[in-house]
Parts: structure tokens; sequence; C-alpha cells
């Protein structure tokens, strides 16, 4: 019988979207939902025990659908014991999800393959979050290993000294600089203003301002994912949306550009700390190496924005984007993953088998 080969992966397991690098050269990402159909009506529409992405998405009136990770970690697993039930059911459907990833990678034949998996997590994930990670993949994986994702950007672009990185994800912008060796809990920090929280305040001005319209979150994050802005511009931000029914142009200019500009001061107020706190003969350099990337490292004007700050309360700034930014983070987990020792995977494979 023919012996498994080995796979290496880099999983980028995301409260908004989900995405997997590999090294036999695929990549793929699905948006982090999944929906089971409500009835048996639904069952027979739909003709699936569930939907994946933007399938649960798009026939969402028929399903209950899931997100199940939020802040860019499992759901309940901060507080395991007190939710013991809701958290095995979201572990139940992140493992739906992460075996779909899998089989993407696979081509669907994972038996095919001995996986070796280096997942990226935020900043500041705890040891309870890291451990739900690795129990929930377990059964798919020979070995698997948590890195920060900001950490993971870096390794994959090369940027190991002297430089900060921003991942801008669905739940959390998660920041690291960078000093040729591991970062410590002390290079990095989290903040939880990200792409949800951009969503829900541009929502609610919506509703302050329209409050005949009829739309949905998802319709809004649609909008801010195409047309994300921060600044002025002379371009008028229209979306056509129902009010009483009848489709209407709306001018949602001034609330996408607020939206988009409540998570900068958080940014920047990270920014100052860990340009402040690193050694001082460096922090020129470090401040002209700012890094943005993740999803929300696309909203125009960001960087100019964040420059103005560190302008303002660090003398200078320097920031730009990464050029991938949906694979960054994966990319960087497969490379960190081809490159940690064999000895490393044995020792995991060791614990593991003695669990």
């Amino acid at each position: 019988m023919r012996e498994p080969k080995i796979m290496n992966v880099g999983i980028d397991f995301g409260s908004s979207i989900s995405v997997i690098a590999a090294d036999n050269g695929v990549r793929a990402c699905v948006p982090s939902y999944v929906g089971f159909p409500k009835d048996m009506i639904a069952r027979r529409l739909l003709g699936k025990e569930y939907l994946l992405g933007d399938d649960a998405i798009k026939n969402r009136l028929s399903c209950n659908v899931f997100r199940p990770l939020e802040r860019g970690v499992l759901k309940y697993s901060d507080h395991i014991e007190e939710n013991l039930s809701d958290y095995q059911h979201i572990t139940w459907v992140a493992q739906i999800l992460f075996k779909h990833l899998i089989n993407l990678a696979t081509q669907g034949k994972p038996q095919d393959f001995v996986i070796r998996a280096v997942i990226g997590a935020p900043a500041l994930a705890n040891e309870q979050n890291k451990q739900a990670l690795l129990d929930l993949t377990e059964s798919m994986l020979e070995s698997a290993h948590v890195i920060s994702e900001p950490f993971s950007v870096a390794y994959g672009l090369g940027l190991l000294n002297n430089c900060l990185i921003i991942d801008i994800g669905g739940g959390t912008v998660d920041l690291c600089r960078m000093q040729g060796v591991y970062p410590t809990k002390e290079d990095q920090l989290t903040t939880y203003k990200a792409g949800d929280y951009i969503d829900n305040i541009f929502f609610d001005l919506l509703d302050a301002k329209y409050p005949d319209a009829n739309y949905t979150i998802n319709m809004l994050r649609t909008f801010k994912e195409e047309h994300g802005i921060i600044g002025n511009t002379d371009e008028k931000l229209i979306l056509t949306l129902p009010v009483c029914g009848k489709p209407t142009d709306l001018d949602l200019t001034d609330e996408l550009r607020q939206a988009c500009s409540s998570i900068v001061p958080e940014i920047a107020d990270a920014i100052k700390y860990l340009v402040s706190t690193y050694d001082p003969e460096f922090q020129e350099e470090i401040k002209g190496n700012i890094v943005l990337a993740g999803g929300g490292s696309q909203i125009i004007g960001l960087g100019e924005e964040l420059e103005k700050h560190m302008t303002e309360s660090l003398g200078y700034g320097s920031v730009r984007k990464v050029p991938d930014p949906l694979y960054a983070g994966a990319n960087g987990a497969l490379m960190y993953c081809k490159d940690l020792p064999e000895e490393f995977w044995a020792e995991q494979k060791q614990a593991k088998m003695k669990k």
C-alpha cells in the first residue's frame, strides 16, 4: 500500500472569511458561514444537509446560519464550562467549515495525505482559545500549531526586523512588531474595533438617516468591501435600497466614511504604544515600516489617515499595504509550516498520541 504524502497547509481561520494555502499549489477561501435548512421544505428545496460560505448567505431565509468564530476565536472558547452545550454545537459547526477547507486543499482526497497545519489566530488569543482550535481540528490533521496572524503575514513577506504589521480582519485588528526574533506578548496588541464593528456603526448611521429604508447588515458589508473610504471624495457613494418597498438611490457617502473612520483612533493609539516602547535606537526605522494586511487594509485612505496620526503623535510615519491581503496570512502560515524542523512535528505527534 502506498504511503500517504505529507501535505503542509497554512490556514487563516477567520471570523468573516477562512483561507487555506497548501504546498501542492492550492489556494482557496470561503466566507466563514455554515447554514442548516430550517425545516423539511428547506431541505427539499436545497437538497443538502448544510450550506457553506456564499451559498449559506444566499439562502439564509431557508437556513439557520452560523458564524463559528467571533473576534477571531471559536465562540464560547473563553468560557467553555459556562456554555458547554453552545460550545459543543459551535465546535461541530466549525469542524464542518474546517473540513471543507481541507477538502479544497486536498481536492477531495484527504485520505491520500498526512496533513500538517499552521493556523493563524489573533495576536493575543489565550491558551484556551488556541487549544479550542487544536481540539476541533484534531481528527483531520496529523499535527497542528497555532501562531499569531500578523506574525504569519510578516513571516511570509520576510518582514522579520524593525517592522510593524497591522492585520485588519472582521473580528479583530492585530498588531505585531518584529525585531528579528519570534514576537512576545509585549510585541503584540489586539483591538476589537475591526470589520464587524464598522458594519454595525454603518448600520446604525443609516438607520438614523433613512429610517424607512430596508436593508441587511450583509448588504452593507458588501457595499463597504467595495467602496470603503476614509477622507474626502468628490464621488458620491450611492446604494439602491428599498424604501417602503420602492427601490431608491440613497447617498451613503458620509455614513460609510464615518463608519470606516471609527476604527482609526484605536489603531493609531496601538501604533503609538508599540513604537514608543520599542528600542529607541530603532524607532525611526520601525516608523517607516508600517504594513497593513487583511481585508480592512483595502479601505481607501486608511494608510494616509494613520500616517497623519503618526505625524502628530510620533513626528513621522510611513504606511503601505501588502500586495495580496486575502492570502498573505495563509501564505505565511504555510511557509512557517514548511520551515519548522522535523523534530518539532515529531514532538507534536508524540504529544497528540499521549492525550
